[in-house]
């Protein structure tokens, strides 16, 4: 059964997209913790991210740093927190996460809660520090 985020890659489900290759894409995460919180993810359905193969496992975290950096600019903070949690959803992904302090990278945190409108213009002023 293919994930959610392979539901995405395929056009099924809808998402805000921020950057996108043949191998790997980033989107705003639909649940986010932060405003900006992106979710990058390799286009292959692969469940942990310690079994990617090497060179995959490098250029997703390369791709994940072009990201970090546009996002940087996109949503004044401090830093970007990074995380790989891999429990929620059965495909490798990463959390970038504009934060002040350390509490912000809690995801026992609310949810935010964001208009598609605000999403969209979000995404929009990620994508245009690409």
């Amino acid at each position: 059964m293919a994930s959610i985020f392979s539901k995405i890659v395929s056009g099924e489900i809808p998402a805000y997209k921020i950057a996108e290759d043949d191998r790997f894409l980033a989107f705003l995460d639909a649940f986010p913790i932060a405003r900006g919180h992106v979710l990058v993810i390799p286009k292959a359905e692969i469940d942990y991210i310690f079994d990617i193969d090497n060179e995959t496992f490098s250029d997703l975290h390369l791709f994940a740093k072009r990201v970090a950096h546009a996002l940087e600019q996109a949503v004044p903070c401090q830093r970007i927190g990074v995380a790989v949690v891999g429990l929620e959803v059965p495909h490798t992904h990463i959390h970038l996460i504009p934060i002040n302090k350390i509490s912000d990278m809690n995801f026992a945190n609310p949810k935010l809660n964001f208009t598609k409108e605000e999403m969209q213009a979000i995404a929009d002023s990620i994508k245009n520090l690409l």
